[in-house]
C-alpha cells in the first residue's frame, strides 16, 4: 500500500500486534557513524552529510508513528537512503522502502513508480502470499528470534502481481532487507521461558496462547525495511503452469480454461495469443479435438478429427512425429502468398481463422507423440522460432499433464466398460477392491503380482424366472404370417406379368411359391425361414426388379419393396411386433425388479444378478462370507426367500396389468428354485462372471437349466403353467418353510387357496424334485380391490 492511499494518521491505530511500531532510521545512522572513521575520504564525507540530516531532524532517529511526517521529512528521509536508492540505478533497480506489517510503502526507486503507473490509476498494489489473519503470530515469532535468539524460519516466498500496460499480469518476487530494524521489550512484556518457547512450537494457531505470552503492545518496533524487488515473470509463469496442471482435470471449468491461457500470455509478454491443443492418435494416424469447455483445437479448425497427413505438409509432418520438435510460422500471410495454391495445409487453417503467426510444440515422450500444443495470434511475426524457446521450460510439465490424462482416460474408458458390460454387483466389490490392494502392494514390493481367485463359501443361493409362455410358438406363427405376407405379395405380382407376358418361368415360380405356401400352413420347419428367404432374394426378387420397367407393375412393385424393412431386410411386421413384445416385458419386468431390488439390499446386503431371455430370470446369493461384518443369521435368508415370493406374485400382476399395451397378447408363468446347501461361488476371470464351484454345486446349476421344462410325474403337464407361481424343491423342510410363506400370502390375498404338491419327472442326472403350485391374485389395474385368479382376469379383461 502506497502512503497515499492510507487513511489513518497514526501507524499504530486500530493495530492488533504485540509490537508498538515507530518509523525510525537509527540503525542506518549507527552503521553511517561507523563510515566516519572510513580511509576513503569520499564514503567518510558521504557519512557525515547523511549524519548532519539526522541531527538537524532528530525525530528521524528517534522514530515517530505520526505517517504525516512522513511527507513532512520526504527529502530528508530520501537523503538519508540516498545510498540504498542510487540515483545511477533509479530506473533499473525496482526497491522500495517501507513499514512492516502494515505494509506501507513510503519511498520507491524510479522503475518502481514506473511499473505502478502502467498499472493504471485504479490499481491497488497488494503483498501476496502474505497471511493477514497470522500476522500478530508472525510478529511474536520475530520477537523470539531478534530478543531471545531462537531460529524460526516463517520465511515464505511474497510476491506482487501487477499488470503492465497491456494488461499483461507480470510478477514480482520481493525479498526483504531487515537490517535496519530493533525490537526491544518494554516493561509489561513477560519473560519468555525454555517452557513457554517449547509449549508455543505446538501451538501456532492457538492466538490465545501467543497473546497470554506476548500481550498487545508489549514491544517496540523501531526501523524500517528495504525490499528488493525481482521481475519473475517467466519464472513465476513456469510455476503456475506447473500448478495448473497439477490439478485434477479441469476440462468443464471455463474460468480454468482462460486463467491458463493468461499464463500464456504472461509467459510471451503479449495479451493477443490464444492456446489450442489437439491429441493424437496413433492407432488412426490422427490428430482429434480435446473435450472441454472452452478447449480449442487451431490447427483442426471446425473439424472433430483430421489424418496427420491432411493436417500438416510433409517437413512439417516429420518435424512433429518423427523428429519431436516445435516449429514455428512467424508470418502466415507471406508463406501464404508465397506458394499461391500450394499452401501447406498447417498454414491454410491458420490464413482461414484470420491467425498471423503460430507456433506448433509435441507433447511427446520417449514412446513418441501424444498431441500438440498450439499457441497463436493474430499479430504477425510475434510468435516465431525465437521465442518459442521459452516453452523449452514449460513442456515438461505439459507432457506430463497430458500423460496423466490420457491415462485417466483410459481407466475411465476402461471404468466404463466395467460398469457397462461386465459390472461387478456393489454387494461384492469390497472383496475385488481389496485384491486389487493386495496386487498393488505386490507390485510395489517387487513382488510378482497376482489376481488372486475371488471365493465366497457357504452362501445360500436363489434362483427365480418369470417365464414367457409359448413364446417359440408365437414367433413361429409371427414368422409364418410375414412370409405368407411376403410370397403372396410376390405371387400376385407374377401372376399379372404372365398375363402380359406369358412366359413358362413365371407359371415355374407361382408354382414354387404355392407350394411354400402350403408348407408353412402344415408343416413349418426350424428351416423353413431360411430357404423361404433365401428364395426371395437370390430368385424372385431379381426378377421383380426386372419387371420394374412394365408401367402396369410398378405400383406393386413399389408397394412390395416399401414393405420390406431396411434392417433386416425382410417384411417385418409380425415379428416385429413380436420381438417389441419381449423386448418391452423384459424391460418392464426387469425394471421393476431392480426397483425391489434396492430395497431388499437395505435389508441386508446380498449378491443380485438378473438375465433377459424370453422373460427374466434372477440369481441371488446370501451369507456371512459376502460381508465385510460378521452379521449374517438365518432370519436375513429366510426374509429374502418370502421377500422374493412375494415380488415374484407382483411382477405377474404388474404384467397382467400392462399386458394389453403390448403388440402381442403373451401369458407368463413364474417359478421359484429352492436348494437348501450352501455352496462356494467363485468369480471366473475368462467370463467375467460368478459360476458355483464344486461337482456337488454344479447340481444346482444343472437343475435350473432344466427345471422349467419338467413334466409332472405321470403326465404331459410342464410344472410351470400360466396364472400360477411354481416352488421347485428337494427337502421336506423347504415344503414346511415355503408352506408357510404361502399361507401368510394368502392371508394378504396374494395368493389363492389352491395349493397342490406335485411330484417332477426324473431329470437327466437329478431325481426327487417336487413343487408346491398356486394360483395368483390378480387385480385388473393398481386401484382394483376385488381379486381374481388367471381364468376370471381373463373373462374380466374380453367382457
Amino acid at each position: 500500500m502506497l502512503l497515499t492511499d492510507y487513511q489513518t494518521l497514526n501507524i499504530n491505530e486500530n493495530l492488533d500486534s504485540p509490537l508498538v511500531i515507530k518509523v525510525s532510521f537509527n540503525k542506518m545512522l549507527n552503521q553511517y557513524e561507523n563510515l566516519i572513521k572510513a580511509d576513503n575520504g569520499f564514503i567518510a564525507a558521504n557519512a557525515r552529510r547523511v549524519l548532519e540530516i539526522a541531527e538537524k531532524n532528530p525525530i528521524l532517529r528517534e522514530g515517530f508513528t505520526d505517517l504525516t511526517l512522513l511527507k513532512t521529512y520526504e527529502k530528508e528521509i530520501e537523503g538519508i537512503l540516498q545510498d540504498s536508492f542510487s540515483p545511477i540505478l533509479t530506473n533499473n533497480e525496482i526497491k522500495t522502502a517501507y513499514v512492516p506489517f502494515l505494509d506501507l510503502v513510503f519511498n520507491t526507486s524510479d522503475r518502481f513508480k514506473s511499473i505502478l503507473k502502467n498499472a493504471g490509476d485504479d490499481f491497488e498494489l497488494q503483498v501476496k502470499n502474505m497471511p493477514t489473519d497470522e500476522k500478530y503470530i508472525i510478529a511474536c515469532t520475530l520477537i523470539l528470534n531478534f530478543c531471545y535468539g531462537y531460529n524460526l524460519n516463517f520465511k515464505r516466498p511474497f510476491f506482487y502481481e501487477i499488470p503492465d500496460s497491456d494488461g499483461i499480469m507480470r510478477y514480482y518476487k520481493i525479498l526483504y532487507n531487515a537490517d535496519f530494524t530493533e525490537i526491544i521489550p518494554r516493561k509489561n512484556a513477560p519473560k519468555i521461558t525454555e517452557a513457554d518457547y517449547e509449549e508455543l512450537l505446538d501451538n501456532f494457531e492457538n492466538i490465545d496462547l501467543w497473546k497470554e505470552k506476548f500481550p498487545p503492545n508489549s514491544y517496540d518496533f523501531k526501523g524500517f525495511v528495504i525490499s528488493n524487488i525481482f521481475d519473475v515473470t517467466d519464472d513465476q509463469s513456469i510455476s503456475n503452469i506447473k500448478s495448473s496442471l497439477i490439478g485434477e482435470d479441469q476440462r468443464k471449468d471455463a474460468n480454468f480454461i482462460e486463467g491458463f491461457y493468461d499464463i500464456f500470455r504472461s509467459l510471451f509478454g503479449f495479451k493477443n495469443l490464444e492456446v489450442g491443443f489437439s491429441i493424437y492418435n496413433e492407432e488412426e494416424g490422427a490428430f482429434e479435438r480435446v473435450y472441454g469447455v472452452g478447449m480449442n483445437s487451431f490447427l483442426l479448425n471446425d473439424k472433430e478429427s483430421m489424418t496427420c497427413g491432411d493436417a500438416l505438409c510433409e517437413w512439417s509432418y516429420n518435424r512433429l512425429l518423427e523428429e519431436n520438435k516445435y516449429f514455428s510460422v512467424s508470418d502466415v500471410d507471406r508463406i501464404f502468398e508465397k506458394y499461391d495454391g500450394k499452401v501447406p495445409p498447417h498454414v491454410k487453417v491458420l490464413h482461414d481463422q484470420g491467425f498471423k503467426s503460430a507456433i506448433f510444440a509435441p507433447i511427446a515422450k520417449d514412446q513418441g507423440l501424444m498431441g500438440v500444443i498450439e499457441i497463436v495470434s493474430t499479430e504477425a511475426k510475434v510468435l516465431n522460432s525465437i521465442n518459442a524457446n521459452k516453452l523449452v521450460d514449460v513442456m515438461p510439465f505439459i507432457i506430463s499433464a497430458v500423460e496423466r490424462s490420457k491415462n485417466e482416460e483410459e481407466n475411465l474408458i476402461e471404468a466404463i466398460i466395467q460398469k457397462e458390460c461386465t459390472s461387478i454387483h456393489s454387494s461384492v466389490h469390497w472383496r475385488f477392491e481389496q485384491e486389487a490392494r493386495n496386487y498393488i502392494k505386490a507390485e510395489w514390493n517387487g513382488q510378482e503380482p497376482n489376481f488372486n481367485k475371488i471365493a465366497f463359501e457357504n452362501i445360500y443361493p436363489l434362483y427365480g424366472q418369470i417365464d414367457i409362455k409359448g413364446s417359440s410358438e408365437a414367433r413361429n406363427w409371427a414368422t409364418q404370417q410375414d412370409l405368407t405376407m411376403q410370397l403372396s405379395a410376390i405371387k400376385t405380382i407374377l401372376q399379372m406379368a404372365s398375363v402380359d407376358e406369358a412366359l413358362p418361368i413365371f407359371e415355374q415360380y407361382v408354382f414354387q411359391i404355392n407350394a411354400f405356401l402350403a408348407n408353412l400352413e402344415s408343416n413349418f420347419q426350424v428351416d423353413s425361414e431360411q430357404q423361404i428367404s433365401g428364395f426371395i432374394k437370390e430368385e424372385l426378387e431379381p426378377v421383380l426388379k426386372h419387371l420394374y420397367a412394365n408401367e402396369k407393375l410398378k405400383s406393386g412393385i413399389d408397394d412390395y419393396f416399401n414393405g420390406i424393412d431396411d434392417l433386416v431386410d425382410v417384411l417385418y411386421y409380425h415379428r416385429k411386433q413380436y420381438d417389441n413384445t419381449i423386448a418391452s416385458i423384459n424391460k418392464e419386468m426387469a425394471s421393476l425388479l431392480d426397483q425391489k431390488q434396492v430395497e431388499a439390499q437395505l435389508m441386508y446386503p446380498h449378491y443380485f444378478e438378473r438375465f433377459k431371455t424370453d422373460g427374466v430370470e434372477h440369481n441371488m446369493y446370501i451369507g456371512e462370507s459376502l460381508t465385510k461384518e460378521d452379521s449374517f443369521n438365518p432370519i436375513y435368508l429366510y426374509n429374502l426367500r418370502l421377500w422374493q415370493l412375494q415380488v415374484m406374485v407382483e411382477m405377474e400382476n404388474a404384467y397382467y396389468q400392462m399386458q394389453s399395451d403390448f403388440p402381442v397378447a403373451l401369458d407368463v408363468a413364474s417359478m421359484i428354485l429352492v436348494f437348501n446347501q450352501p455352496l462356494t461361488i467363485s468369480f471366473r476371470m475368462d467370463e467375467k462372471q460368478f459360476d458355483v464351484d464344486g461337482t456337488y454345486n454344479a447340481r444346482y446349476e444343472i437343475v435350473k437349466k432344466r427345471v422349467d421344462k419338467a413334466y409332472i410325474k405321470g403326465t404331459t403337464e410342464r410344472v410351470t403353467e400360466k396364472g400360477k407361481i411354481s416352488i421347485v424343491y428337494s427337502q421336506k423342510e423347504d415344503e414346511l418353510e415355503y408352506l408357510r410363506y404361502v399361507r401368510f400370502l394368502q392371508s394378504k390375498k396374494y395368493l389363492d387357496d389352491d395349493v397342490e404338491i406335485v411330484e417332477l419327472q426324473d431329470l437327466q442326472a437329478v431325481t426327487g424334485l417336487k413343487a408346491i403350485r398356486v394360483s395368483v391374485l390378480y387385480h385388473k389395474d393398481k386401484n382394483d380391490k376385488a381379486f381374481y385368479t388367471y381364468d376370471d382376469l381373463m373373462k374380466e379383461i374380453k367382457s
